[in-house]
C-alpha cells in the first residue's frame, strides 16, 4: 500500500480540487493532516499550511461538537483562490474510532478516540452525489485501522475526476439528498416563510445539532428556488478571513458580548452542550494553523481556475468595495449602483434593451385568471434549457432570469459556520447572510440575526414585528401552502413517491414553488398590478423591490414570463374554508394559540383519567380555555377584517 511522502501530483482534470484529511490533534486542535493534491504548491502531502483564503477548512470539515456523534457530514462553502468568483463547495464526512482498534498507532496519538475527517473540495455543488461516495470511501478509510495508507484516497480523487462532469448539473442527482417532502412534512405552511424571508436578502440563521441535519435542511430550502443549487451559488462565499491573531483581538474588543463566551476554556465547556469543543481547544492554544499570507494561485488550468464565470469587467464591477468603514461600505450594499447599467463596457443594444425595459412589459394575453399552473406536472429536465451569463449578475441565467442573484455582492451562504467565523456575522461588508450553525453561541447572539430558524422544533423567530408583518402569510398564499401540506401528508407513507415528479414527490413540490415565484414576477411586470399584487402580499412586495436580487433581474427584460400567468396561482373569493386556514395557521404559530392548545390537551388529559368532565381541575381547565380563546378570537377578528378590506 502506498504511504505519505509521495512527490506532488499534477494538476487537477477535472471538477475535484482537492482530497483533504482533517485530524485533531491533542495539543494543536484541528489540523490539516493529508491533501492530495498538497493545497499549497511545492508543499508535502502532509504539510500541515493552509491557502490564508481556506484557514478556516479545518474548523469547517471537524465542526464543534463532533466528539458528540460517531460520524456525521457537513456541508460547508470556501471563497475562491483563483481571485475569480467560483465558489468552491466542500463535503466532509466524520468518523471516530477508538485508538486501541489501531494496527498502526502514531506516537501523537494519546486519547482514547481518533477523531478524523476525510473531505473533497469541488468546484460544483453536487452535494449528495460527493457525499455517497464520500461516505464509502471514509468507512473504508477507517476499516484500515491505519491512516497512513492514503492511496485509497488518491484512487478517489481520479475516480471523481473521471466521473463527475457540469452535465450532472442538468438532471436530478443535483438534489440528490436534498428531500423537500420532508421539509414540508416538518415544517407544514411555514416552508414559505422560510422561502420569502430569503427572497427579502434576510439574515437568516439556521441551527440545529447534529451538522448533517442542519446542512440537509438549509440546502432544501434552497433548492425550492429555481436553478439556485445549480448555478446560484457561484458567489456565494465572498469574504475575506482574519489575517492574524492580532486582528482577531482587535476585533473581539470591539465585540464584548462575544468576548465573554469566547474566553471559555474548552476543558470547561467539554461536558456542557455548548457544543465548543475541539475548535475551542485551537482557539484557546494553537495558531500553527493561522497559514502563511499569500495570494498563491493553483498550479492548474485556467480553464479550471475559472470555469464558465463571466468577463473580468463584470466581476470588478460587483465585487466586494475596498472600503472599509461601515458607513461607506454598508451604503454601497444598500443598493444596486445604477452606473453599472452605463458600464463603458456594454454593448450599446444591451443598454437600449435596459432602458426600454418597462415599455416593453406587456401583459400577457389569453390566459384565463382562473387557470392553475401550479398543479401542472413538472416536465422532465431534458437538458435543454438554454442558460446564458447576466449581464449584471454574472450568474448562469434561464429564459425567466432564474437564478435570482441573492447569493451575490455580499451575500453569503454558508450551509455551516464554525465558531471561529463568528466575526463574519457583523463583518460590514457581509450584507446578509443564509448561514448553519450548530454552537448555541450563534442563537444567543440574537441582535445579529433578523431570525433564526429552529429546525428541531420547525420554529421561526423574527425579531422585528415590522418583519413579521411583511411576512405574514396572505390568504393565498395559505391556500398555496395548504395545497404543498394536504398533498405530501396523503401520500407520506407511499415509499415510491420519493424522488420523482408525482403528485406530493421532491419534484413535484419543486415545481410548485418555481411555479409560484414565476407568477410573482409575471405580476410585478404588468400595470395596475396593486389587486393581483395583494394576493402575494403588499407589503412583502414593496420590500422585495428594494432588494438586490429584484433590482438585478428587473434590469433586463425577460420575454419567456410574457408565457405565465401573471397572478397568483391560488388566487379567488375569499371563503369559510379560508378562515379556518387562518385560524390554524394562527393557533399554530401564536403564542395565545400554544396556550389554548396547552389548555385543550390538559382539558382531554382530565378527561380521559376521570371519565368525565366535572371537578375542579377539568372546570379550571375549561375557563382557562374560554378565556384565552375569547382574547385571542378578538385578535383574529380585527386581522381576518383588515385581510378582507
Amino acid at each position: 500500500m502506498e504511504k505519505r511522502g509521495a512527490p506532488p501530483a499534477a494538476p487537477p482534470r477535472g471538477p475535484v480540487l482537492h482530497i483533504v484529511v482533517v485530524g485533531f490533534h491533542h495539543k494543536k486542535g484541528c489540523q490539516v493532516e493529508f491533501s492530495y493534491p498538497p493545497l499549497k504548491p511545492g508543499e508535502g502531502h502532509d504539510s500541515h499550511s493552509l491557502p490564508e483564503e481556506w484557514k478556516y477548512l479545518p474548523f469547517l470539515a471537524l465542526p464543534d461538537g463532533a466528539h458528540n456523534y460517531q460520524e456525521d457530514t457537513v456541508f460547508f462553502h470556501l471563497p475562491p483562490r483563483c481571485g475569480d468568483r467560483t465558489t468552491v463547495y466542500g463535503v466532509s464526512c466524520y468518523r471516530q474510532i477508538e485508538a486501541k482498534a489501531l494496527k498502526v498507532r502514531q506516537a501523537d496519538i494519546t486519547r482514547e478516540t481518533v477523531q478524523k475527517s476525510v473531505c473533497v473540495l469541488c468546484q460544483l455543488p453536487l452535494y449528495g452525489l460527493l457525499q455517497a461516495k464520500l461516505q464509502l470511501i471514509t468507512h473504508a478509510y477507517f476499516e484500515e485501522k491505519d491512516f497512513s495508507q492514503i492511496s485509497i484516497l488518491k484512487e478517489l480523487y481520479d475516480h471523481m475526476n473521471s466521473s463527475l462532469g457540469s452535465t450532472l448539473l442538468e438532471g436530478s442527482q443535483v438534489y440528490l439528498g436534498l428531500s423537500p417532502r420532508d421539509l414540508v412534512l416538518h415544517f407544514r405552511h411555514k416552508v414559505l416563510i422560510l422561502f420569502k424571508l430569503i427572497l427579502l436578502e434576510k439574515k437568516v440563521l439556521f441551527y440545529i445539532s447534529p451538522v448533517n441535519r442542519l446542512v440537509g435542511a438549509l440546502m432544501t430550502v434552497l433548492s425550492l428556488f429555481p436553478g439556485m443549487i445549480e448555478h446560484g451559488l457561484t458567489d456565494c462565499s465572498q469574504y475575506r478571513p482574519r489575517k492574524s491573531v492580532s486582528e482577531d483581538a482587535g476585533l473581539q474588543e470591539n465585540t464584548p458580548q462575544l468576548d465573554g463566551y469566547v474566553s471559555v476554556s474548552a476543558a470547561d465547556t467539554s461536558n456542557t452542550n455548548f457544543g465548543i469543543g475541539k475548535g475551542g481547544k485551537k482557539m484557546a492554544g494553537n495558531h500553527s494553523l493561522e497559514g502563511q499570507n499569500g495570494n498563491v494561485p493553483f498550479s492548474q488550468s485556467e480553464k479550471t481556475c475559472n470555469g464558465a464565470q463571466p468577463s473580468s469587467g463584470t466581476v470588478q464591477r460587483l465585487k466586494v468595495p475596498s472600503r472599509t468603514s461601515p458607513a461607506s461600505s454598508e451604503s454601497d450594499w444598500e443598493t444596486l449602483d445604477p452606473s453599472i447599467l452605463e458600464d463603458s463596457n456594454l454593448k450599446e443594444g444591451e443598454r437600449e434593451n435596459t432602458a426600454s425595459e418597462q415599455a416593453e412589459n406587456l401583459p400577457s394575453k389569453g390566459v384565463s385568471s382562473e387557470s392553475l399552473p401550479i398543479t401542472v406536472q413538472p416536465q422532465a429536465n431534458t437538458g435543454h434549457t438554454v442558460l446564458v451569463p447576466g449581464l449584471v449578475s454574472g450568474l448562469e441565467e434561464d429564459q425567466y432570469g432564474m437564478p435570482l442573484a441573492i447569493f451575490t455582492k455580499g451575500y453569503l451562504c454558508l450551509p455551516y459556520m464554525a465558531l471561529q467565523q463568528h466575526h463574519l456575522l457583523s463583518d460590514v461588508t457581509v450584507r446578509g447572510f443564509v448561514a448553519g450553525a450548530t454552537n448555541i453561541l450563534f442563537r444567543q447572539q440574537k441582535h445579529l440575526s433578523d431570525a433564526i430558524v429552529e429546525i428541531e422544533d420547525a420554529h421561526i423567530q423574527i425579531h422585528d414585528p415590522d418583519l413579521r408583518k411583511i411576512l405574514n402569510p396572505t390568504t393565498a398564499d395559505l391556500r398555496f401552502a395548504d395545497y404543498l401540506v394536504k398533498h405530501v401528508t396523503e401520500n407520506r407513507d407511499d415509499v415510491f413517491l420519493d424522488g420523482t415528479g408525482w403528485e406530493g414527490g421532491d419534484e413535484w413540490i419543486r415545481a410548485q414553488f418555481s411555479a409560484y415565484l414565476h407568477a410573482l414576477l409575471a405580476a410585478v411586470l404588468q400595470p395596475d398590478n396593486e389587486k393581483t399584487l395583494s394576493d402575494f402580499g403588499t407589503a412583502f412586495v414593496a420590500a422585495w423591490k428594494n432588494t438586490h436580487n429584484y433590482r438585478v433581474w428587473n434590469s433586463n427584460k425577460h420575454s419567456a414570463l410574457a408565457e405565465v400567468n401573471s397572478s397568483h396561482p391560488f388566487q379567488g373569493q375569499y371563503s369559510v374554508s379560508d378562515v379556518k386556514l387562518r385560524l390554524s395557521h394562527s393557533v399554530q404559530n401564536s403564542e395565545r394559540g400554544k396556550k389554548i392548545g396547552n389548555v385543550m390537551v390538559s382539558t382531554s388529559r382530565n378527561v380521559v383519567q376521570t371519565g368525565k368532565a366535572v371537578g375542579q381541575s377539568v372546570g379550571g381547565a375549561f375557563t382557562s380555555a374560554k378565556s384565552a380563546m375569547s382574547s385571542w378570537f378578538s385578535t383574529f377578528t380585527q386581522s381576518t377584517q383588515s385581510l378582507g378590506d
